[in-house]
């Protein structure tokens, strides 16, 4: 008697791959070992497949079984009372099966294994190489297996053998609303309560640097189809690793799903009796305390996470090194430019002959021997590794030889450092993929990037040239072998859903020379900056690219400009002001759109927050201050406490003090030109930094309402359409100084060193002034001015300041008067030129003006319209040879 079985607690690739074996086995009995789960239970109440005559376990002789086939499963622990036959010498087995090998398996005369989604594509793909047609229905079966084992082909296991079958059931009849109807269920009452309890208990755990979730519940009735709950809990949590366990009256069902490959979790759920995928597996236990189970669940995990971490994964390159003949003292000056904690010593042929630590060179410092060589104190007793060394060799030189940092030599050459702080981030679970995994694992210094891939955000918020210029940026990196990272407000802004089309990129090794190679693949020029390293890439329409190489920044002495020197992204980085700047985008090809997060910087987009990398940062740059309420208010964040703090701090050290005045003008600029600059300026009040601008500067209910009608001024001008160019910011810093002197005008002037042309806007204030309090005290008798007067009053100044007068006055006829001037009077112009007053009689001398000036007069004042009125006027009221009128 030929029997086809399968798994107990059975689901659809069962029924799918027991259906296509019926097809190869014509005679053998369909034979379910035990029980089914939901989804396949309800589907055979209300399918035909009695028309199969399948059959219970117990409604055979085991005794008359010559040939069993095995399908969807090949462990001795997973087929019930078949089990006790398949040591029968007399038995064939036959095996069809993609699970992997464990303690039970067994081996078959006849076997098809393979590693694919389900087992109902091996049984697919007989029936393609023996040119067998399934029938609609069959097909419709094996297709719910296929769906429900690859997770509707979306399982990270489902591999392109899978869509070939899919496609090859769906020509032949395969009803896809039949396999809607049965696989996406409607979760009952009981499972959206099991569901809550799981995710109210839903714990991570670190294990070997690799997150892992575990959930736990536990219930005194039975509810079925826990894996579609757990499907639903891995989506909803966002998890790679999930681990669940719930408890139904004496039994306790583990069900596990990965989707990363450093946990197998079939191999894992082996130890409970129980097997599956690398990628999904299930097991049940009977007899045991819950926590005791969980217990062990935690107790097992560290035997089966595998850590693909190597030392090139997580060192940083490259290194700052002293020579063997160096002092104590540079020692400590390049651990204090720099924030490291220990520095390697080479000899003069390059090799690590020590190391030199930060307490060592401070016990020097205090016992004056600073001018001591390093290779009398440095640490000669250290481990060195190779680049592929494990994370247990690493743990080893940090804990066993107490290192603060592990020399990565390869071929005797220092490639790069491991400290303390790379293995403790990564053992700690920074969830984090190395750079390797993303470019096939070349031998490079471990960046690390997460696993968050924004490549779909970048197809979906970018027009389609930046997108084809990102592109063509990684190809031309890789074809120098350089890695390239955008970085900046651009990522951030991307992640915010903001338009932002100011790209700035890193080039890990010669920005310069990058930008000159791009420019040699497409039209476009080159602006070098061979000081910092940076480049700008100008294209024939304007869109320009900010190159720059990565580069460490440290400052000789706080609030002056930093000095530079080559280094790698992740120093690159640290040099940023703020965390939610630290983003970075790789554009290489291998690793496109993967991002870079080592500060944070997601973490605080999310909680809305600006927050700074170290405790000095505003001591070392005051401007960040003004940037920390510029971005606080532009992204609607708030400025973290700590951050908060340590600006205070720098207020009252007084830093800005010592920032050249030209660079707080760029912020105070970049400020003004927000538009929310009425509460960034009370922020600045707040924090006591306008005073430092000038002791007299404040920022109050008056000064707020000024700018509140200076925006409704700007907006005004705006709305007529006139394609003149004006500054807001220039407007919004006329009102700022509104109650300054004279003098104090001047005086904040030369400090922030205003360039000229804005220097003389800015000396129109006391004029403006001086009208506003002319035509303050014009009596009402005295009628309207004529708008002659109304156009020597307005013609020399600015269009900033003259919206400053318009939200400066209180006076509604001002402001009549300065809209007629904007829209009609300043458009007004003579019609007749020197040509016509020579053709005249008169000769060309100063007194031109004069005449010009007495026909713009009459112009505004209605007094002439025709060219004709205005030579008539010229005659009347000047003779030929003087400028006098006759």
């Amino acid at each position: 008697m030929d029997v086809i079985a399968t798994h107990i607690n059975a689901d659809f690739d069962c029924l799918g791959s027991m259906i296509a074996a019926k097809r190869l086995y014509p005679d053998a009995l369909l034979v379910f070992p035990g029980g089914q789960e939901r989804g396949l239970r309800d589907f055979l109440l209300h399918s035909t497949l009695y028309a199969y005559d399948v059959k219970r376990i117990r409604d055979i002789d085991l005794n008359k079984v010559t040939r069993l086939i095995l399908v969807d499963v090949r462990s001795g622990a997973r087929i019930g009372q078949f089990a006790d036959i398949i040591q029968n010498p007399d038995l064939e087995i036959h095996i069809y099966d993609h699970h992997p090998v464990d303690e039970h398996t067994i081996k078959g005369m006849v076997e098809f294994i393979q590693e694919v989604g389900a087992t109902t594509t091996i049984m697919t793909q007989l029936f393609m190489e023996r040119g067998l047609v399934p029938t609609a229905d069959e097909a419709t079966m094996m297709m719910l297996g296929l769906y429900e084992d690859t997770g509707h082909l979306l399982f990270s296991g489902t591999t392109p053998a899978d869509f070939q079958a899919a496609a090859f059931l769906l020509q032949h009849g395969a009803n896809l609303n039949t396999v809607a109807d049965f696989l996406v269920r409607e979760m009952t009452p009981e499972q959206v309560d099991l569901l809550n309890e799981l995710l109210k208990s839903c714990q991570k755990v670190i294990v070997n640097g690799v997150e892992i979730a575990i959930a736990y519940a536990s219930v005194d009735y039975y509810v079925g189809d826990i894996s579609s709950l757990v499907h639903k809990l891995k989506d909803i949590e966002n998890l790679n690793v999930l681990i669940v366990a719930v408890r139904m009256n004496d039994r306790i069902f583990l069900v596990g799903r990965s989707r990363i490959p450093e946990i197998h979790v079939g191999e894992f759920f082996q130890e409970f009796g129980g097997g599956g995928h690398a990628v999904a597996a299930s097991a049940t236990v009977r007899d045991l305390p819950l926590a005791q189970v969980l217990d062990r669940i935690e107790k097992l995990l560290p035997k089966h996470v595998r850590s693909r971490c190597e030392a090139r994964h997580l060192m940083s390159a490259p290194v700052k090194t002293l020579p063997a003949g160096s002092t104590v003292g540079s020692a400590r000056g390049l651990m204090t430019r720099f924030s490291f904690n220990a520095i390697p010593i080479l000899n003069d042929q390059q090799q690590v002959v020590g190391i030199i630590t930060r307490q060592v060179v401070e016990k020097a410092a205090h016992h004056k021997l600073l001018k001591m060589d390093v290779s009398e104190v440095m640490n000669t007793d250290f481990q060195l590794v190779a680049p592929e060394a494990s994370l247990t060799e690493l743990q080893q030189g940090i804990i066993e030889h107490n290192q603060r940092c592990i020399p990565v030599v390869d071929g005797g050459t220092l490639v790069g450092v491991v400290t303390r702080t790379d293995l403790l981030r990564y053992m700690l679970g920074d969830q984090q993929l190395t750079t390797d995994e993303f470019r096939g694992g070349s031998e490079r210094h471990g960046l690390r990037l997460k696993r968050k891939n924004l490549h779909r955000l970048l197809e979906t918020q970018l027009p389609e040239s930046v997108k084809q210029l990102l592109q063509q940026l990684g190809a031309v990196a890789d074809q120098l072998e350089l890695h390239i990272y955008l970085v900046g407000g651009f990522v951030r802004d991307l992640l915010l859903r903001k338009p932002n089309l100011d790209i700035d990129v890193v080039v890990e090794g010669d920005g310069i020379a990058f930008a000159e190679a791009f420019a040699a693949t497409t039209s476009c020029r080159v602006r070098a900056h061979e000081k910092f390293g940076t480049a700008v890439i100008v294209f024939s329409d304007g869109f320009k690219i900010d190159i720059a190489s990565a580069r460490l920044e440290y400052y000789d002495r706080p609030a002056v400009l930093p000095s530079v020197e080559h280094a790698s992204i992740r120093h690159d980085l640290y040099r940023r002001d703020f965390t939610i700047n630290t983003l970075t985008l790789s554009l290489n090809q291998e690793s496109f759109g993967q991002m870079l997060d080592f500060f944070g910087g997601q973490r605080d987009l999310k909680d809305k927050s600006i927050r700074v990398l170290h405790s000095l940062s505003f001591i070392e740059d005051p401007t960040r201050l003004f940037r920390a309420v510029r971005f606080e208010q532009r992204l609607g964040f708030s400025i973290g406490r700590q951050t908060e703090k340590l600006m205070r701090s720098a207020v009252r050290l007084k830093s800005v003090q010592k920032v050249a005045g030209l660079r707080i003008l760029h912020e105070l600029e970049q400020i003004l030109d927000e538009p929310r600059v009425v509460p960034a300026l009370d922020r600045l009040d707040q924090f006591e930094l306008l005073k430092f601008i000038d002791p007299q500067l404040r920022f109050n209910q008056q000064k707020a309402s000024l700018f509140v009608a200076a925006e409704r001024s700007s907006s005004w001008f705006d709305l007529l359409y006139t394609g003149e160019n004006y500054r807001r910011w220039l407007l919004y810093l006329l009102c700022l100084f509104d109650d300054l002197s004279v003098k104090g005008v001047e005086r904040v002037s030369r400090w922030l060193r205003v360039p000229a042309k804005d220097h003389l806007l800015l000396q129109q204030l006391p004029a403006a002034k001086q009208l506003l309090k002319l035509v303050k005290q014009r009596r009402d008798g005295q009628g309207e001015p004529k708008n002659s007067e109304i156009y020597s009053w307005l013609v020399d100044f600015s269009p900033e300041v003259i919206l400053y007068l318009m939200a400066r006055s209180e006076n509604e006829k001002l402001r009549k008067w300065i809209s007629l001037y904007i829209t009609s009077l300043r458009k007004e112009k003579v019609l007749l030129d020197g040509a016509d007053l020579i053709s005249l009689g008169f000769s060309p001398g100063r007194y031109f003006q004069e005449i010009f000036k007495v026909l713009l007069d009459a112009r505004l004042n209605c007094e002439v319209e025709t060219r004709e009125e205005e030579i008539l006027l010229v005659k009347k009221n000047f003779t030929v040879g003087g400028a006098s009128p006759s």
